[in-house]
């Protein structure tokens, strides 16, 4: 549901609190981050703690290496007081950039807010002068597979992988920056 406020289109959650989306980390988002992949990646596709302990260690190796702050960006969709999504751009040195941490609560989803971040991240990616774009996701999350190659991603590679508890296949997507 989107509801008009001045200056602009605001989306709202069901029960009609404003979206806010943020582009900073504050203490705890990362907790929060990993939270939000952990239940819904959990309870729609059955990925155990192993992808949570994966999406852990992904941040908090892109924190300690000085992202956000050195390079790269962030967006939180916060719904309330609680985090209801985020995607993630890093600059990987060398021209290349990766997506990550891309999710939102089903409750949000069907808004054009997963399309309007995408778009967000690639003004800052071309901001940043990067050549690239790369990023891993898995063939079941169709909806985002489309916003990515409506944004003229392409699928790279493919590969079969239990991994994170249930088989699913993984997939590459890059994207070359003119």
């Amino acid at each position: 549901m989107i509801q008009r406020h001045t200056g602009g289109m605001r989306p709202t959650t069901p029960d009609q609190s404003p979206i806010v989306i943020r582009t900073a980390l504050s203490a705890g988002d990362v907790d929060a981050i990993v939270a939000l992949h952990d239940r819904v990646y959990g309870a729609e596709y059955g990925l155990g703690r192993r992808f949570a302990a994966s999406v852990s260690w992904s941040i908090e190796a892109a924190v300690a290496s000085g992202w956000p702050d050195t390079g790269g960006a962030v967006w939180l969709i916060d719904r309330g007081s609680e985090l209801g999504g985020s995607l993630a751009l890093t600059d990987e040195g060398d021209g290349l950039g990766r997506v990550r941490w891309f999710v939102l609560d089903p409750e949000l989803r069907g808004q054009g807010l997963g399309r309007r971040l995408v778009d967000r991240l690639l003004s800052e990616a071309r901001a940043a002068q990067l050549a690239k774009l790369e990023l891993d996701t898995f063939s079941a999350l169709t909806a985002a597979a489309q916003i990515y190659r409506q944004a003229g991603f392409t699928l790279r590679w493919q590969r079969e992988t239990d991994q994170w508890g249930p088989r699913i296949q993984m997939q590459g997507y890059g994207l070359t920056l003119g």
